[in-house]
């Protein structure tokens, strides 16, 4: 990642620009880096896609949003002092929030909140394995399914086990040395979850179906981060039946707006009782991007990450 001179980018029909007060760090962003992220985009581009900032122009078709209006929503090329976003995917920061606070409200709060309650229909007295729980859509669903009443499993490496205690997980499981179905089946007496929260990806995709309660049980897939995995037909028939789903917010978004906003509007409630307190993300300058992405890819970082312009 290198810093470049770019134009000012130039709100579209549909579109406002935003002046960028803080961009978070995803790990799609890590992926986008290595060419593994939905098969792109080919290098070079402008990285980023999350950035909260104040709306400085606003595309012809737009409604309900004005210049001065502080939002947070998804754009590409977000690791940059401008950059346009969709007016339909963006949400307002919460009053008296700073833009770095409000980060994670879209891609990591309001995914973990549509996995787990509006696919995995999460309630009450069951129990949900969350894998990657120190991260920002980790930390978000641990705070999620307690409050709704679940048993929370949070995976996590050792050194980061404290900090997900403190979020309300009931039992955290050190994913690199662990045997993570033996263990998960341990602490459900054999009967496996209801919901797995599954970001990772590769050997732990299977591992996650295998720790799934047989019929019922939900595997809500929002990320690749350790590579593809798949699992066939057949076995989903006769040996996994379990219910597997896939979540990627931006489609959610384009394909189920009416849900991105009751999922929203949930959110909106969460934060009214606490629930969801301000983020307090990590920030870094601009510059040090690079680092950042390291460390990330690395497994070193907790929470969310953020890089100011």
């Amino acid at each position: 990642m290198r810093l470049v001179e770019v134009g000012v980018p130039v709100a579209g029909v549909g579109e406002v620009l935003v002046r960028v007060g803080a961009a978070g760090v995803n790990f799609a962003d890590v992926m986008q880096g290595r060419g593994t992220y939905d098969g792109g985009p080919r290098p070079p581009y402008l990285a980023g896609f999350e950035a909260a900032g104040e709306v400085v122009a606003v595309g012809d078709g737009v409604s309900g949003w004005a210049v001065g209006d502080h939002v947070i929503g998804t754009g590409a090329g977000a690791f940059a002092e401008y950059v346009v976003m969709g007016a339909d995917g963006v949400v307002a920061v919460p009053a008296g929030w700073r833009d770095e606070e409000a980060l994670g409200l879209v891609l990591n709060w309001a995914t973990a909140l549509a996995s787990l309650r509006w696919l995995g229909r999460l309630s009450a007295g069951e129990t949900v394995l969350v894998h990657a729980a120190a991260g920002g859509v980790g930390q978000a669903a641990v705070r999620i399914a307690k409050y709704y009443g679940a048993t929370v499993i949070g995976t996590a490496s050792a050194s980061k086990h404290e900090v997900v205690r403190r979020l309300g997980a009931d039992q955290v499981i050190d994913y690199r040395t662990a045997d993570l179905v033996a263990e998960v089946l341990r602490l459900t007496d054999g009967r496996g979850v209801d919901v797995v929260l599954e970001s990772v990806g590769g050997e732990t995709f299977r591992k996650s179906v295998e720790v799934a309660r047989r019929v019922t049980g939900k595997v809500i897939v929002i990320g690749v981060a350790g590579g593809a995995s798949s699992i066939s037909n057949w076995e989903l028939n006769f040996k996994h039946p379990v219910q597997v789903i896939g979540n990627h917010l931006t489609t959610l978004i384009r394909h189920a707006p009416e849900m991105f906003a009751e999922v929203m509007a949930e959110l909106g409630k969460l934060i009214e009782v606490g629930v969801y307190p301000p983020g307090t993300p990590t920030v870094y300058d601009l510059a040090d991007g690079p680092k950042v992405l390291a460390e990330l890819e690395a497994g070193t970082t907790i929470g969310k990450l953020a890089l100011k312009p």
